[in-house]
């Protein structure tokens, strides 16, 4: 069974519902859209993942 998890910042401007869902696959990490549960699944290798992470991670905030 696999477990989604939902992100900590979910929410957006005018009280939209822009969220992501994070589940840890066999081989990968899949990130879905989580108004879209049976939608497409994005798969990213770990070490993709994990770049992806320190790319948000080290981007200036908008304010």
């Amino acid at each position: 069974m696999t477990i989604w998890r939902k992100s900590s910042h979910s929410g957006g401007a005018g009280g939209t519902d822009e969220c992501v869902e994070l589940a840890r696959l066999t081989d990968a990490i899949g990130v879905r859209d989580s108004k879209n549960a049976t939608g497409p699944i994005l798969h990213l290798d770990h070490q993709t993942f994990a770049t992806l992470l320190h790319t948000i991670k080290s981007a200036p905030r908008s304010s």
